[in-house]
């Protein structure tokens, strides 16, 4: 190749280092213009009430719950964020299907198998999923609190999307997340094996409106200062430039 691409540093750094001078890091981005806070924003739940900015509110989001993205551990945390905050609701949305990694015999779920083994208010925790894009945006602009899980693997568009909505990110502290999140600045990390420590994140958030605003608005300036999609575009169409220029083999 004479060119190749990696939407993060991780990921480049995963490639035989002879390679590395070749790879440039552009992430395609999020479209700030569309994905932004909307303080009036409401989200009417199918089988509950509707949420509001001003109420306490988690969400996680995964295209498949499964170990992979952390689901068996949000679920832990889940139990004991009900348990400490009895006004709290958690909206999760994704399918049961398997993404990544071992699929499960036919007919259960990762889902299905968790909620025989822990205990959930599940008046407050609603499982929507899959939903339409609005519906995902809706989501994670009434959220206070948006929590990532993931295994070192290709960091998921809604991490972004999440920042770029004014949520804080309660992420995992996994090379691919700790390249976008830095702790304490513009979001929150912890040990991915610890339901203990996700649920004490959610309450440094919601107990502190000051520090939730101020992780919210970091969050959001760090994603149109370094992944606008409009930046992302205009680093491919430099790099496809570029690519006209190089001297004939």
């Amino acid at each position: 190749m004479d060119i190749g691409v990696s939407p993060t540093k991780w990921q480049k750094s995963l490639y035989p280092s002879e390679f590395h001078h070749k790879i440039r890091v552009i992430h395609e981005g999020v479209d700030t213009d569309q994905v932004q806070p909307l303080l009036h924003q409401t989200l009417p739940l199918p089988a509950g009430p509707t949420l509001t900015k001003d109420m306490e509110v988690v969400s996680y989001t995964a295209r498949g719950l499964e170990p992979y993205r952390g689901f068996h551990i949000f679920m832990r945390a889940a139990e004991e964020i009900c348990r400490r905050r009895p006004n709290c609701h958690i909206v999760i949305t994704g399918g049961d299907e398997v993404r990544y990694g071992k699929k499960l015999p036919e007919g259960t779920s990762y889902r299905r198998n968790l909620l025989k083994e822990i205990t959930i208010d599940q008046d407050r925790v609603h499982f929507l999923g899959f939903v339409p894009y609005e519906t995902h945006l809706k989501t994670l602009q009434v959220s206070s609190a948006h929590v990532y899980l993931t295994v070192p693997f290709v960091l998921s568009w809604s991490v972004l999307e999440a920042m770029a909505a004014g949520c804080v990110v309660l992420g995992s502290a996994a090379p691919p997340v700790r390249e976008v999140i830095k702790n304490g600045r513009n979001g929150l990390l912890f040990d991915f094996f610890s339901p203990s420590q996700i649920a004490d994140r959610v309450d440094e958030v919601l107990d502190d409106p000051h520090r939730k605003h101020h992780l919210g608005h970091e969050a959001r300036r760090n994603i149109v200062t370094r992944y606008e999609v409009k930046k992302g575009l205009a680093a491919y169409q430099e790099l496809c430039t570029s690519m006209f220029r190089l001297p004939p083999m």
